[in-house]
């Protein structure tokens, strides 16, 4: 036996019901009849907070690789300009024209070879082993 009952939805939310219930072939009295059971059920606090530990667990995993990133592209950044530092000899004056040329030629090419990269789906930090970064501390490479 079922007892009968009037509610009042909002329009937005009634045409969501009826939606779905055209999609999944039900009645929209069953559609709210599933929902309201659902939301009473003692195990749906454990169902959303169940839901809710995946989503976190899958947001630390995304941040864990973030960081790993931004560590990797700042030591490699670091290491780059100490190198380039290092063995870059001044230029006379004379010169310094033609290698801002060369510069801008090679500064050219490199972002064209980035772009292709980037197009392809190819990413330097993807290609560097995780175990590798886990055996040298950030910091100490030379």
């Amino acid at each position: 036996m079922r007892d009968r009952m009037n509610v009042y939805f909002p329009p937005e939310l009634l045409k969501q019901i009826s939606d779905l219930a055209d999609r999944k072939n039900l009645s929209r009295s069953s559609i709210v009849e599933a929902a309201v059971a659902s939301f009473l059920s003692p195990d749906g606090a454990d169902r959303r907070e169940a839901a809710f530990t995946r989503r976190l667990d899958r947001l630390s995993r995304q941040m864990q690789r973030l960081e790993r990133d931004v560590g990797l592209t700042a030591e490699t950044l670091a290491l780059f300009i100490r190198f380039w530092l290092t063995i870059t000899p001044p230029l006379p004056n004379d010169a310094q024209a033609a290698a801002q040329l060369k510069g801008r030629e090679r500064f050219e090419g490199f972002v064209e070879a980035l772009g292709r990269r980037l197009q392809k789906g190819q990413s330097f930090l993807r290609e560097i082993p995780e175990e590798i970064v886990r055996q040298e501390p950030v910091g100490e490479a030379d």
